[in-house]
């Protein structure tokens, strides 16, 4: 049987809100018409595990704001964007029974903006991965292919928003983790500048400003739209990114004259691409070359190991707090066994870094942010892969017997040299899938990917486009300039028969 509302996987975001506001529509058709989506395509993808549908029914017919995305359905990833008197889990077993008492100020700018939350989605645990198979909850599927993953972490809002279930959905990016979904399922994925979205009221930053969270969606207009609804700084932010002028709406189809593009094809924290990933970024050079852009080879040099080596040590950090917060709001002192092995060995890597080891990782980082800046004084974008290979097939990431046995030895025996040893491991192998999104959580530059480019499966490719900090405007030119001479929008994967 069809679902309801023919007409809702046709629009994005903002032309169901136009349907809504002109009376085409009610905002209870809406939900009705994502609920029933949810119920046909959850079971076999996986993408939302947990249904707020009453509410949002009530939400629906009660008063809602009126804001530009008035009465249009929306999920949240079950991380972080906390949702009062919903689970918020982290896919971690220790919260499963954790319901947060107040909203995020992320969230409620949400709903001040019109949309209605109808549940939430799949993500890994503390959204460590670049794919979407927590113990917790089972493996995301993407709706392209379903034996393949959307990525990750924000896998469950990729391949909701790709399967047609809403139009858009929330996502967090600490290395990658809305761009890499985007690229996998064929969506726009902006990771804003750094502090460009509140991180309040439960903390002014996470992994140390690496993390930035917005939504993953299927037009730029959308995500601009999105930007100007829930940008700018919340009370008490330790500090915020450069103030907008005019509307971020407002650039798209602007003309964003002459740029200078910077292309690459190198893996920017790995070793090698996929030729799929580099025919994407060549045809995509060509296409801004055609528009007119002025565009060459180059990238930024920085040092590589330095770097990565860095980031980890700042997410394990940071994966170290969210494992002690876990305890807080449990009520008890977490243990190994509640947690996945990677994520016990990231919080025991952390514990053996000294005060002096994590501040040389935030100078390393800052002091690449400087020559990185200065690339961008020659350069107006720099085009890369979003990813260094096409999604993965679901569980090829999966611990094998001997990485499961070296985790339980090191859980055992939690000497320093083992975890400095396995930090050193992680900085050459963890990110050979996924190398080129981590530099600018780094660096705090506004990117984002593009679905300019499917492969021969018939599996998305996406291209990242990397602006200067603070600099979304020129970005969000440049993505509606590309949108308009390649066209995805109409671009969808099959719906079950």
């Amino acid at each position: 049987m069809a679902p309801p509302l023919p007409e809702y996987e046709r629009h994005d975001a903002l032309g169901l809100a136009a349907l809504v506001a002109s009376g085409d529509v009610t905002p209870t058709e809406l939900v009705d018409a994502a609920i029933a989506r949810i119920e046909r395509d959850n079971p076999r993808l996986n993408a939302v595990v947990h249904t707020q549908f009453d509410r949002a029914r009530a939400e629906a017919s009660g008063a809602l704001p009126d804001g530009p995305f008035r009465g249009v359905p929306m999920l949240l990833k079950d991380l972080m964007a906390e949702d009062a008197g919903e689970p918020c889990t982290q896919s971690t077993q220790l919260l499963a029974d954790y319901r947060p008492q107040r909203d995020a100020e992320l969230v409620r700018r949400f709903r001040r903006a019109g949309l209605v939350v109808v549940g939430r989605t799949n993500t890994p645990e503390f959204g460590i991965y670049g794919v979407t198979e927590p113990v917790l909850r089972g493996p995301t599927r993407n709706p392209w292919n379903p034996a393949h993953t959307p990525g990750g972490s924000s896998g469950g809002s990729g391949a909701a928003v790709a399967a047609g279930m809403v139009p858009l959905a929330h996502g967090g990016d600490g290395g990658g983790s809305i761009r890499i979904p985007a690229s996998h399922c064929g969506l726009v994925g902006l990771k804003p500048t750094r502090a460009r979205n509140p991180a309040g009221p439960f903390a002014g930053e996470r992994w140390a400003g690496l993390v930035c969270e917005h939504v993953l969606t299927r037009s730029v207009r959308d995500t601009a739209a999105t930007l100007d609804a829930v940008s700018g700084p919340d009370v008490g932010a330790p500090y915020h990114a450069p103030p907008r002028v005019g509307s971020f709406l407002g650039e798209v189809g602007a003309p964003p004259g002459r740029l200078r593009v910077a292309f690459t094809t190198r893996a920017l924290f790995g070793t090698a691409t996929h030729p799929d990933c580099v025919a994407a970024v060549e045809a995509a050079a060509a296409l801004a070359a055609d528009l007119g852009h002025e565009v060459e080879q180059a990238c930024p040099e920085y040092d590589q190991r330095a770097m990565v080596r860095a980031y980890f040590a700042i997410v394990a950090a940071g994966v170290n707090a969210s494992v002690r917060r876990a305890g807080e709001l449990a009520g008890r002192r977490p243990r190994a066994r509640d947690f996945e092995r990677p994520t016990w060995m990231l919080k025991l890597i952390a514990d053996k870094l000294t005060a002096a080891e994590y501040a040389g990782a935030l100078q390393t980082v800052q002091a690449t942010g400087r020559g990185i800046g200065a690339f961008f004084g020659t350069w107006d974008v720099l085009l890369t892969p979003t990813a260094a290979q096409p999604p993965a097939r679901v569980g090829e990431f999966a611990l094998s017997g001997r990485e499961r046995l070296l985790l339980g030895v090191l859980r055992a025996l939690p000497a320093r040299p083992l975890l400095l040893k396995a930090l050193d491991d992680l900085a050459d192998n963890a990110l050979s899938a996924t190398p080129n999104t981590m530099l600018f959580n780094m660096t705090g530059q506004p990117a984002v990917s593009l679905p300019l480019h499917w492969n021969a499966d018939g599996l998305p490719i996406g291209t990242q486009w990397v602006g200067r900090f603070g600099d979304e405007a020129t970005l969000l030119r440049l993505a509606s300039q590309l949108e308009a001479a390649r066209p995805w929008l109409g671009r969808r994967p099959e719906a079950p028969a």
